[in-house]
């Protein structure tokens, strides 16, 4: 029976495709690429006909498998029916093919086109997006600052807007508190860059066509001097991808394992299939690669510092924030945003979703204090007292503010005595029995600046309040003053801080109102960093969920050699580099140290750079020019969609497309894997379709094409693609989600996205630590810490040896005694580089601190002629150049002869940057304020002076780690000097000219 319905399925395939073809132009046009036979059946060829395709239709006959172009075959019949039967199981095909109970043969490029072609019948005729009355169809994506509608008309887009909810959408939350009821606003509150995209897309600086160096030659001279000198001329994608596909295979024929390397960029396009962390490790697996072993640097100081106080690994050691919203509007009286400006970061990918819930509590009187060098956007819109403090000496300000709450009694002594270890050691320390130092007011106005009585009058209130301490990026950690060279320390005593206050009791935790929004969090959908296609288990959260609810082929990197992302240009200028690793699966890992170059592998010779432009987010960049220039780099490929940044250095670019111009699918603000929960952070749970909403520009393509077409050419591209397009990949994660269980595919495809439902109040996630200040067994939504990281009970006390929280961290005792930057009790050590650096202030007196941009994210809106680039706040067009703008006091300014909108040049013994002046007494005196990552690096030379006009002012910061024993990064520790440019006259005049 069962071989006989084998016989009947290969006998009716032709008539079902070809009824689908008459039906579907789409599907039609598909089949009419390509003239091919192939043969399908049993490996034992007992069952098996002919297929073939010719002008685009199907007809079969019989015949042997030596006929055919290609073969499909079944080891047996049930595999057979399994893999050919509508509403067939993943899971069945995957272990298939793993086990080759199912192998295809042939060109790789005919097996792709062939599966994908077949796979159509479930993606091709979809209703896609929303016709509107003006002959435009509304189409949906989703940014790293939101989602949105797009609307395009004959094949152009019109305008991008913010996504706003419907009808038909579930009703939102509401909190009631104070005698108030709250409810967010029925619309996606996004970020400026995503309002860019449009002309992101029609950028003048697309790249849209494949390029190669001029005075490049794969089969002769290379010049690698050149790389950033030198033009481009254009050739075709044979060409390229020819000259990239036997450039990987010279490279393991003549060095072997480990001499690619494939940098990256911190952030990209949105979406859970084109994310480096899906297709880009997918593609890089199925190559071999030496891992560039990134540093936490959105985490610094939490990972390096705080964690080891209380656990969290598998969040980098930041808080959780579950029910911090409603907690704070209910319980808190005072918040204190600490090097925390969220009105300006967003909680990273959440818009303004944010800002209707801090007015809330203004409008519930709620008191606001705000710590930091400058009087942020935040500081600006809710007022309250600012106490503007030195660069990276936050921590001596906490622990004077600690010391007062000690002598005066102002702390929760029970919650101390029951909850932490440690702490008469602390106490002795902020009281001097330890180093003969009282760590009073008096002693930290001298390092901060700020008043000893302000802060004696803070402490007090604090110590006698319910206090929200908002810190860094999401209020509940990451960023802020965590990346300088006293980021473990501040981030220390922030968890410090808050022990002391009875963490996790009613209004007494971490936030902004930024995170712990009231949303249902048991709808699975995964997020970016869940590993997407990428098949990988260990450098993504792939093995949680993801991989058991899609099945796909696993891929595994078999080079075990990593280079410090960090140390990347030494690793090639000096031949080694050491690293200690980011690895959030426990505490312990950071201590061990790796080297690079690992035995039995060799060292880097081919650089392939994918995604945007990251030259200004990493530190001291002026070595990365150096090290693509040095002559051990034999080839460096760039996979770009703008001509920015490292683009400019490469020997062959391949041009992407945007994700308006391909498939995707993802939710907002949902990052997955160390932000678990992270769409806490936003009003309203929406995961979106991202439509392709129009074909790519010129020449470029999606990255996930550009990879299936050098696998293509490597024998790899069926195993990279398993046959599926990008659409078909959408559909896959799709399936794997929580979405058929309330929506259809083809209702998805047409509305473009869909609202999660928020949790009934009754269900609603517990306040962070709440359960752990009132001795209850952890009852939080997340899989962490691991069952063997529970010191005695599971799901009792924090992962600390202890189970308590540590005021002196058991585990730098284990580990770290012997580094003095390192010690279990969190001493105050000044920075090195900063005022107390006497002979380096003396020439550079100026502290220089670059936060995230208020209107790019990184470099990713920045630059390329984008919208963002006209916001006069963000460059400023002087000369028919926009320059990068820099924030000073009146004083400093005055001091220099210096007026608003100058230009100016800051820099140091590492080089000089040109910005235009923004004169303001929004910024502390001595202090200059700007943001890092900027997406241009454009060096000149006018009159005899080299400097760098595109805003990249990582050209001047340190590439010391915060601490010895880390592979940490301090940008915020930066001594500059500032003047104005002399040349600047020059400048203008060549621009003219």
């Amino acid at each position: 029976m069962k071989r006989q319905a084998l016989r009947t399925i290969l006998f009716a395939l032709p008539k079902v495709m070809n009824l689908k073809a008459s039906r579907l132009p789409a599907f039609s046009e598909s089949l009419r690429q390509r003239d091919i036979v192939a043969w399908i059946g049993l490996q034992d060829e007992s069952i098996g006909r002919l297929l073939e395709i010719r002008d685009g239709r199907f007809r079969a006959r019989t015949g042997k498998a030596s006929e055919a172009e290609l073969t499909m075959t079944f080891r047996d019949v049930a595999t057979a029916l399994k893999m050919l039967s509508p509403n067939r199981d993943q899971g069945d095909i995957i272990h298939a093919a793993k086990n080759f109970n199912v192998v295809t043969t042939g060109p790789d490029d005919l097996v792709i086109w062939f599966a994908q072609t077949l796979n159509m019948n479930d993606t091709a005729g979809l209703p896609m997006g929303t016709l509107m009355r003006d002959g435009s169809r509304r189409f949906t994506t989703c940014t790293n600052g939101g989602p949105l509608f797009v609307y395009v008309k004959d094949g152009k887009i019109l305008r991008v807007t913010p996504i706003e909810y419907d009808k038909n959408d579930p009703e939102s939350w509401v909190i009631e508190a104070r005698g108030r009821k709250f409810s967010p606003p029925r619309r996606g509150l996004v970020a400026p860059h995503a309002l860019a995209m449009k002309s992101m897309v029609y950028s003048d600086k697309r790249i849209l066509h494949p390029m190669k160096r001029v005075d490049f030659d794969p089969d002769g001279e290379r010049n690698p001097q050149n790389r950033g000198k030198s033009g481009y001329v254009q050739i075709t994608w044979d060409e390229a991808l020819d000259i990239v596909s036997k450039e990987i295979n010279r490279q393991k024929r003549v060095h072997g394992p480990g001499s690619i390397t494939f940098p990256m960029s911190s952030h990209h396009m949105w979406g859970n299939v084109g994310y480096y962390l899906s297709s880009l490790m997918r593609f890089a697996n199925l190559i071999g690669f030496t891992r560039v072993a990134a540093n936490p640097d959105s985490w610094e100081g939490w990972y390096w510092g705080a964690m080891h106080h209380y656990g969290n690994s598998m969040r980098i050691g930041v808080p959780a924030g579950y029910g911090g919203v409603e907690d704070a509007l209910k319980e808190a009286e005072m918040i204190v945003f600490w090097s925390c400006d969220p009105e300006s970061t967003n909680g990273a990918y959440a818009g303004f979703e944010g800002t209707p819930r801090r007015l809330w509590a203004k409008e519930l009187g709620i008191e606001f204090v705000h710590i930091d060098p400058h009087n942020n956007p935040t500081a600006q819109l809710l007022g309250g007292r600012w106490l503007p403090v030195r660069p990276q000496t936050d921590a001596a300000l906490a622990q004077a503010i600690m010391y007062v709450w000690v002598t005066e009694g102002l702390y929760d002594k029970d919650y101390v005595a029951s909850r932490t270890t440690g702490f008469d050691d602390w106490k002795a320390y902020l009281l001097g029995e330890t180093d003969g130092i009282a760590k009073t007011p008096e002693w930290q106005e001298a390092e901060t600046g700020v008043p000893a009585r302000d802060v004696r009058a803070l402490a007090r209130k604090w110590g006698g309040r319910k206090v929200y301490l908002a810190v860094g990026m999401t209020g509940a950690g990451f960023g802020g003053a965590g990346r300088g060279a006293t980021g473990t320390q501040w981030a220390r005593c922030m968890v410090q801080m808050m022990a002391m206050q009875g963490w996790g009791k009613p209004g007494v935790n971490f936030g902004a109102l930024q995170i712990g929004a009231p949303n249902d969090l048991h709808f699975y959908f995964p997020g970016y960093a869940d590993g997407g296609i990428s098949g990988e288990l260990l450098w993504t959260g792939n093995a949680v969920n993801n991989y058991q609810r899609m099945p796909h082929i696993l891929t595994m990197n078999p080079v075990k050699q990593m280079v410090p992302r960090q140390q990347l240009p030494d690793a090639i200028l000096t031949g080694q580099a050491t690293g200690y690793l980011w690895d959030g699966i426990s505490q312990e890992a950071q201590f061990a140290p790796f080297t690079y170059p690992m035995p039995g592998y060799s060292p880097i010779h081919m650089i392939y750079r994918y995604g945007g432009s990251s030259m200004s987010t990493v530190t001291r960049s002026g070595r990365w020019i150096d090290a693509y220039r040095h002559e051990s780099i034999e080839f460096v490929v760039n996979q770009s969609i703008w001509m920015e940044g490292e683009a400019q250095f490469a020997d062959i670019i391949l041009p992407a497309c945007t994700q308006l111009e391909r498939w995707d699918i993802g939710e907002w603000c949902n990052s997955g894997g160390y932000a678990h929960h992270g769409t806490s952070l936003v009003n309203h749970r929406v995961i979106t379709m991202q439509h392709k909403c129009i074909e790519p520009l010129g020449e470029s393509r999606s990255d996930y094409d550009i990879f299936t077409a050098i696998l293509s050419r490597l024998g790899l591209g069926a195993v990279f693609t398993e046959g599926c397009s990008e659409l078909d990949w959408v559909k896959r994660v799709f399936d794997s989600s929580d979405l058929p269980d309330h929506v259809s595919w083809k209702a998805f495809c047409r509305k473009g996205y869909h609202m999660v439902a928020p949790a009934k109040e009754s269900l609603r996630a517990p306040v962070d630590m709440r359960w752990f200040a009132e001795g209850r067994n952890k009852d939080l939504p997340e899989p962490h810490p691991l069952p063997s990281q529970f010191a005695e009970k599971f799901g009792t006390g924090l992962q600390t040896p202890s189970g308590k929280f540590e005021f002196l961290p058991e585990l730098f005792r284990r580990h770290t005694s012997d580094n003095p930057e390192r010690q279990p009790l969190n001493h105050y050590i000044p920075s090195w580089e900063g005022m107390r650096n006497t002979e380096l202030a003396s020439r550079y007196p100026m502290q220089l601190i670059a936060t995230h941009s208020r209107y790019s994210f990184h470099t990713h809106a920045d630059g390329k002629n984008s919208a963002i680039n006209q916001i006069e706040d963000h460059r400023a067009l002087i000369a028919g150049h926009r320059f990068w703008l820099l924030r000073l006091n009146p004083a400093d300014a005055a001091a220099r002869g210096i007026g608003h909108r100058d230009l100016v040049k800051v820099y140091n013994d590492r080089g000089a940057v040109i910005c235009a002046t923004d004169i303001t007494p929004l910024v502390a005196p001595g202090v200059l304020k700007s943001y890092e990552a900027s997406a241009e690096y454009q060096m000149v030379e006018v009159a005899g002076e080299t400097v760098e006009i595109g805003g990249c002012l990582n050209l001047l910061t340190s590439d010391r780690p915060q601490v010895r024993g880390t592979s940490s990064m301090a940008p915020n520790s930066c001594l500059v000097e500032i003047e104005k440019w002399a040349n600047a006259d020059v400048f203008r005049q060549a621009r003219a000219a």
